[in-house]
């Protein structure tokens, strides 16, 4: 805490006491200050001056930086950002109608192209850039830039303002706001100086852009040969003398420290400044001897006014810090005037923030109910997703059911005369079937739901099994009689089934597979003669609908899915896949690497199931044909069938007579196959039903349902005989 003073005196006793004791030397003390003075008043106009200019260039960069924080926003807007040009485009339109001094907005692309400007209807051809440094530069720089003031297509001047927006997949664009010098004009406007000064802004050019005096005659002028001078000497801000384009005289003041490299120039005629001087040291030595008489007299009238502008200011000072207004104190001491003026300044720029604050809340609240709705549209989205996967299964399945169980039928009946025609109907039943499993596979990787039911394998014999379930393609295997890994036996056969299904349609005339295995990792090499692939080909085949270029018959056919989940499957057992070709026409390569694992100590008997009687069977489906051939097929595998279609005549058979087992489609007229399932067990009185669900819902949300439902098996349809054996197999071989 500073120490305190040791005599207290009030102003008036002071002022007085001043009075009395230069009143001997008053008359060199008064030559003296009127001297000082005059520098004094030199420098504060000097500094005034040079103040003004970094106001007035930090005004520029504000209202600069206003221009590039709308291109940002609206650059950061979903059209563009979507990639939609047109929507940008009349986005971009709407939002140059709403500012005044905008003449239009361009967007070109990453090298310079221009795509659109709003001057132009959309999709017209588009003039060369008025200033294409500028845009060099915000390409070198990546920093938004302000270019200097152009002549455009149009005729008229302008500068641009030009931001780089980061589009749709990190695509990058350049946007630009072409803004009429009337916006910096009003900006001079809004300043409050002496009439007879002179304030330009000039841009990196150190062309007018905006002036106070002759705007329309000087816009776009260069700099007086005493300015750039001037400039050159004082470095990035000074103040001294310099000559209009008009010829006057001017004491100037510029500053060049804007962040856009535009420069403020503020001038004052430099006659009036000098006859200003002379004219208060006639006053000052002829008022001196007044003042001697009446110093007395008004010491004590000044000092009262000063105690109560000091006190106003005390009062200001207090009410900054407290955010309440403050109070006008007009004052004719230039300090306090000025402290008055800092005081008001300092007010305007806590409003100023204050509501920068406010506007800033609102936003952020805005933006959190966006962002919360966003979720809970991404969120219906994704159940909607869901729920259409579900039907799109269900639907795609059910008529594939009854055209599988017929070729079994027919391949059980083996009629010589069909067999070229069930191999055809064979292999595009497979096909059409790969091709559901593939879109329902896919979206269950990528978001995250599909399981792996780990497990120690053999991957030799998942390797020899899946090769032997490919008829029509000739395959070369080598292979040791064991390599085990820790994965998923029917995921592998998947990944197996997919890279022999590629082969088949874009291999040549033999495929080879090698299975090997070193230190660490059990690897698969699959290799054809075929049409093989180029760079770019490999580089994307594993990606999701990404095929070869296919003639218009497509008669590789297939939706692009098959490597893309080969890809996901092997990732998910902590292997690689990879690609290779030497080019078009030399043959293409796949190798998955998987991580060994240690051999079981004993391996697990494959015999199949025992033989068994024929069963009792109740058959429950809505689907006419489906009911009628499943029914046909399963009483060739030696079982007595009963149909229905309903949950009411499937009821009215249980009552009739027990089965030993219900095979039951889930999505029935009347009921639901899981309210089907708790009314037969009822009726059982028990467990003594096995009860299986055969449905056109796949995913695994419909397993889990199904055993909740106490459903003893879950087969999706199409059912094949091996799956249909499953169910009709003793109980603890179907579990298995």
């Amino acid at each position: 805490m500073p120490a305190r003073p040791r005599f207290m005196f009030s102003l008036r006793y002071l002022l007085i006491m001043l009075t009395a004791i230069g009143l001997l030397p008053l008359a060199l003390l008064g030559a003296w200050s009127l001297h000082q003075a005059g520098i004094y008043k030199e420098r504060e106009q000097e500094r005034w001056m040079l103040d003004l200019a970094r106001a007035l260039s930090s005004a520029v960069d504000a209202e600069l930086d206003s221009a590039i924080a709308t291109l940002t926003s609206l650059g950061n807007a979903a059209p563009l950002q979507n990639g939609d040009l047109p929507g940008f485009y009349a986005a971009a339109s709407a939002l140059n109608r709403h500012q005044a001094d905008w003449l239009g907005v361009i967007l070109t692309d990453g090298d310079g192209k221009v795509l659109l400007r709003t001057m132009d209807t959309y999709g017209a051809a588009a003039p060369p850039l008025a200033d294409p440094a500028s845009l060099r530069q915000l390409l070198a720089t990546q920093q938004p830039v302000a270019g200097q003031l152009t002549r455009g297509p149009g005729g008229r001047l302008a500068f641009p303002v030009r931001v780089l927006i980061a589009g749709d997949q990190g695509k990058l664009y350049t946007l630009t706001a072409v803004i009429q010098p009337d916006r910096m004009v009003r900006l001079i406007q809004r300043q409050q100086v002496p009439p007879d000064a002179v304030i330009a802004v000039r841009d990196g050019t150190r062309a007018v852009v905006a002036r106070s005096r002759d705007q329309q005659g000087k816009v776009g002028d260069a700099p007086s040969a005493s300015l750039v001078a001037l400039m050159r000497r004082a470095g990035a801000e000074g103040f001294g003398n310099a000559v209009t384009s008009e010829g006057q005289h001017m004491s100037t003041a510029y500053t060049t420290r804007s962040r856009y490299g535009w420069a403020v120039v503020v001038g004052r005629p430099a006659e009036g400044l000098r006859a200003a001087a002379y004219e208060r040291m006639g006053v000052y030595a002829a008022g001196i001897v007044l003042s001697l008489l009446a110093c007395f007299l008004f010491a004590s009238l000044l000092s009262s006014r000063l105690v109560a502008t000091i006190r106003t200011l005390q009062q200001n000072a207090a009410a900054l810090g407290s955010g309440a207004p403050l109070t006008q104190s007009p004052s004719g001491i230039t300090e306090i005037a000025q402290i008055g003026h800092a005081l008001k300044q300092a007010e305007q720029l806590r409003d100023a923030r204050e509501q920068e604050r406010a506007q800033l809340l609102d936003s952020l609240n805005r933006a959190l109910a966006s962002h919360q709705s966003a979720l809970a549209d991404a969120r219906e989205a994704g159940r909607a997703k869901d729920e259409f996967l579900a039907v799109l299964g269900h639907e795609l399945r059910n008529p594939l059911s009854p055209i599988v169980t017929s070729l079994d039928l027919l391949d059980m009946r083996d009629e010589p005369t069909s067999r070229k025609e069930r191999g055809v109907m064979r292999r595009q039943v497979n096909h059409l079937r790969r091709l559901v499993d593939d879109l329902l596979d896919l979206s269950r990787i990528t978001s995250g739901k599909l399981q792996l039911e780990l497990r120690i394998l053999n991957l030799a014999d998942v390797v020899r099994h899946a090769v032997a379930a490919t008829p029509g393609l000739q395959i070369h295997l080598s292979a040791p009689d064991a390599v085990w890994v820790m994965g998923d036996d029917s995921r592998l056969t998947q990944v197996l089934n997919n890279l022999l299904s590629n082969a088949a349609r874009f291999g040549g005339s033999v495929t080879q597979i090698a299975l090997s295995a070193d230190a660490s990792h059990a690897r698969l090499t699959i290799s054809d003669n075929g049409i093989g692939m180029s760079e770019e080909l490999i580089a994307r085949v594993f990606e999701p609908f990404h095929q070869a270029p296919q003639s218009l018959a497509r008669r590789g056919g297939g939706l692009g899915l098959g490597l893309a989940i080969v890809r996901k499957i092997v990732d998910l057992h902590g292997g690689l896949v990879s690609a290779r070709s030497a080019g078009a026409g030399m043959g293409s390569q796949f190798e998955v690497v998987l991580p060994l694992s240690v051999p079981p100590a004993t391996e697990l008997s494959m015999d199949g199931a025992a033989a068994h009687d024929g069963l009792r069977l109740l058959l429950v489906d809505d689907n006419v044909d489906a009911a009628l051939s499943g029914a046909a097929l399963l009483q060739l595998l030696g079982h007595e069938v009963r149909i229905a279609h309903s949950g009411t005549e499937a009821l009215a058979a249980v009552r009739q007579r027990m089965p030993q087992v219900a095979i039951l489609d889930i999505g029935l007229p009347d009921m639901s196959g899981y309210e089907l399932a708790t009314a037969i067990r009822r009726e059982a009185g028990g467990d003594a039903v096995r009860l299986v669900a055969l449905t056109g819902y796949g995913q695994k949300e419909d397993v889990a349902r199904a055993y909740e439902a106490r459903f003893d098996l879950h087969l999706t349809k199409p059912a094949s005989v091996a799956d249909l054996q499953r169910a009709t197999a003793p109980f603890n071989d179907a579990a298995a």
